[in-house]
Formats: C-alpha cells, sequence, structure tokens
C-alpha cells in the first residue's frame, strides 16, 4: 500500500506488475483503479484466504494471475477486462464467474468436479483443468465452449462408463477442440476392473455398456426361443410321441401275454364321432353272430376312474388286434392319434401282423395331417377294408373283417 501511495496514483505508466511470493493477505483493486496502462498482474503464491465481493480494476487489465494462494472461492471482485486468468493451485470447487473476454483460464489443481460452464466463456481458447476432481465430460460440455481450441484436462479420477470412454476414444478425435498432453495421460479410476488403465487402452463389452437393451434381448431371445420349442412340439405333436414312448416303455416292463390267453379278440380304435356307426353296425355284426367275436371298445370296457392312456395301453395289449376305423372324425382326433401310435410301436417291438383297417369314408393320404404320419405309413403298407355303398356287398365286408380278426388256434405249449 505504501508503494502504490494507497493507490492515489503513481507509476502511471506502468504495464506489468509483479508482487508474487510475498505475505500479502488480502486483494485491495483500489491501489491500482488508476493505473490506466496496466495490462498484467501476478499476485500468486500469497495468503489470500479470501475474495472481495466486487473491486475496481483498471479497464486495461488483461492478465490476472492468483495462483497458490489459498483462495476456496471466487467472486464477482475478478475483472471483467481479463483475457488470461490463472488460478491453479488453490481450493476451488466451483467456478463459474461470466469473464465475456476471456481467453486463457488456468485452473489446474483445484477441486473442480465439472467443467466451468461453457456459456460464459464465450471467447475461451485454452483451458487447462488438470489435476482436479472431475469425473468425466461429454461432448455437450465442448459444446458450450463456441471457441475452445485446447483442452487440457489429465489426472482427474475419471470414471470409465461407455458413454465417456465412447466419447474420449472417438468423438473427442474429432472434435475441433485439440487435447493436451495426449490422451495417454487420462487415466481411469473407477471401476475397480480397469482401475489404473488408459481411458484410450479401455475395451468394455457390449453387456457393460448396454446392460438394459442387453437383458431386454437376453429376455426377448429366450422368450422366442420358447415360443419356437412350443411351436415345433405343437407342431410335431412331441408331447404326444413322449406320452407315447413313456407308455411304451411301462408297457416294455410288464410280461407279455401269450397268444391263447388274450382278452380280446381286437380293440377297435374309432372316434367318437363315428360311434353311431360302431354301435349300429360292427357291434352286431362280429359279437351278435356265430362264432361270436370279443370286442374291446373304450366306452364299455375302459376301467372307470383310470387313467386314459393306461387303459388304451392295457387294451391294446391284451387284444389280439387293433381295429382303426378311420374317417375324417378318426384323423382329427388326438386319442386315436395316440392309439395308432402305440400300436405302430407295437408292431415294431413285437414284430407281428395286428392292425386291421377299415376305411369308413374315402380319406386322401396327402390330405392328412403330419402328425398322423403313422397312419401314412399303416395305409401305405396294409391292405384295408372299405365300408361298401352296395348293400350286397355288405356282407362280403363282414366276412372279410371276421377272417382278418379270427386267428387259427396257437399252441403255446413249446413256449417257455
Amino acid at each position: 500500500m505504501e508503494m502504490m501511495c494507497y493507490g492515489i496514483g503513481v507509476l502511471l505508466n506502468l504495464r506489468t506488475l509483479n508482487i508474487s511470493k510475498n505475505i500479502l493477505s488480502s486483494i485491495n483493486s483500489e491501489l491500482f483503479t488508476k493505473l490506466e496502462k496496466l495490462e498484467n498482474l501476478d499476485m500468486s503464491r500469497n495468503s489470500f484466504d479470501s475474495m472481495p465481493s466486487t473491486c475496481s480494476w483498471p479497464a486495461s487489465l488483461k492478465f490476472l494471475n492468483l495462483s497458490s494462494t489459498s483462495l476456496s472461492e471466487v467472486t464477482s471482485c475478478l475483472p471483467q477486462s481479463l483475457q488470461i486468468l490463472d488460478l491453479s493451485r488453490n481450493k476451488l470447487t466451483v467456478f463459474n464467474i461470466e469473464l465475456p473476454l476471456l481467453k486463457e483460464l488456468y485452473i489446474s489443481g483445484n477441486k473442480l468436479g465439472n467443467l466451468p460452464d461453457g456459456h460464459l466463456y464465450v471467447s475461451l481458447a485454452v483451458l487447462s483443468i488438470q489435476d482436479n476432481n472431475l469425473a468425466k465430460f461429454s461432448s455437450k460440455n465442448l459444446h458450450d465452449y463456441q471457441s475452445l481450441r485446447v483442452l487440457e484436462a489429465a489426472g482427474n479420477p475419471y470414471v470409465c462408463s461407455c458413454d465417456f470412454v465412447g466419447f474420449v476414444t472417438n468423438d473427442l478425435m474429432n472434435h475441433k477442440t485439440v487435447v493436451g498432453h495426449d490422451l495417454k495421460s487420462y487415466i481411469c479410476d473407477s471401476p475397480d476392473a480397469v482401475r489404473g488403465e488408459r481411458v484410450s487402452d479401455v475395451k468394455l463389452s457390449v453387456f457393460e455398456c448396454h446392460t438394459a437393451l442387453a437383458i431386454s434381448l437376453l429376455c426377448l431371445g429366450i422368450l422366442v426361443l420358447c415360443v419356437l420349442i412350443a411351436g415345433l412340439c405343437y407342431k410335431f405333436s412331441v408331447v404326444w410321441y413322449m406320452k407315447m414312448t413313456w407308455a411304451w416303455l411301462k408297457a416294455k416292463r410288464k410280461p407279455k401275454l401269450k397268444k391263447g390267453v388274450l382278452q380280446y379278440d381286437a380293440f377297435v380304435s374309432y372316434s367318437e364321432m363315428d360311434s353311431g356307426w360302431v354301435e349300429a353296425h360292427l357291434i352286431p355284426a362280429l359279437e351278435q353272430s356265430e362264432p361270436p367275436l370279443r370286442l374291446c371298445l373304450h366306452k364299455r370296457d375302459f376301467v372307470p376312474g383310470g387313467w386314459i392312456v393306461d387303459n388304451i395301453m392295457d387294451a391294446i395289449e391284451k387284444s389280439h388286434r387293433t381295429l382303426f376305423v378311420l374317417s375324417q372324425n378318426f384323423v382329427r382326433s388326438e386319442w386315436c392319434k395316440y392309439e395308432l401310435d402305440y400300436t405302430h410301436f407295437r408292431l415294431f417291438d413285437q414284430n407281428d401282423d395286428a392292425v386291421v383297417l377299415i376305411l369308413l369314408e374315402p380319406i386322401d393320404k396327402n390330405n392328412i395331417p403330419k402328425k398322423f404320419i403313422r397312419l401314412r405309413k399303416v395305409m401305405n403298407s396294409r391292405t384295408y377294408l372299405e365300408w361298401p355303398d352296395d348293400e350286397d356287398q355288405i356282407p362280403a365286408f363282414w366276412q372279410s373283417l371276421r377272417t382278418a380278426i379270427e386267428t387259427p388256434e396257437i399252441d403255446d405249449t413249446n413256449n417257455p
């Protein structure tokens, strides 16, 4: 204060004043107000614990150095005419003072957690914000700096998220801003898996970068797969084949009945829609004639309360023949399909001739559903009887059917 004569106006031609490394404890701008040619003022390395809320500076002042002065906060005391400001190595946590003419800002070595608001520094070309507490910054942050050309931001504890890594390794390289000190100085502080690695070397997986999307796609893929499997199972009747195979395996464990002790001559497999024909024609013709044949009918002979699959399996096992009454109704019946499938397995297992086919009405084999593939095979490999339209041929039909069902007596005395 004595050197400046308490601000009354001395050293009027002074352009640069360096009073760094002293023991100044306060900022008194009034000492320099009348120095109308003062452009550069260095007050670094003093002990300014605080800054006045308002100040009065000469309009000519362009450079101000307040580095290493222990400032924890800056105010509007800063001159609006500044083009270069150095606030490095202080204790600042926030810096958002509007300085429209500022071209270079040095605020390294503080405790800033975010970049200053770029809208407040429309002329800023150089920003040095190294060794602060920056966790990340983005393209939007830099876009707010309309004139920024050089950014120095190494030495911060960066959180290497997918967005930040992608920005640094891709967008930042194509940005108009030049990154000072090379990207090799940008080191990850978190997450733990990449701590200490260079940001430019980090490779994050798609799952890490798009966790929600990846989980959604995974769940969607599982759902689509389940629907696809369910559709295929329905289309190819997988559930039916599994049930039928299980029943066949159960039957395999049972002791086989000898031909002489079979309970029925034939098990009749027919659609419930064709029960009228069975009751009106088939039963009287076979059971009420001489010699009578023993037929197994699901409506009459199945065990009440028993599982229908077990009933079907037992009926076929206890019958010498399986008589299929084929019609369009038969093809549409799921239980008829099961009876046909189980009988077909029995044919392969026992290598006998147990199937007799009655074609109640014309059926085009090419139009039979794919799930009745065994019916196609049986119809291609076995002769079937057609229910005649001419009443005169009906007696011959019944005689042929009885011949197909009846079997000669079998001598089982030599069988074990």
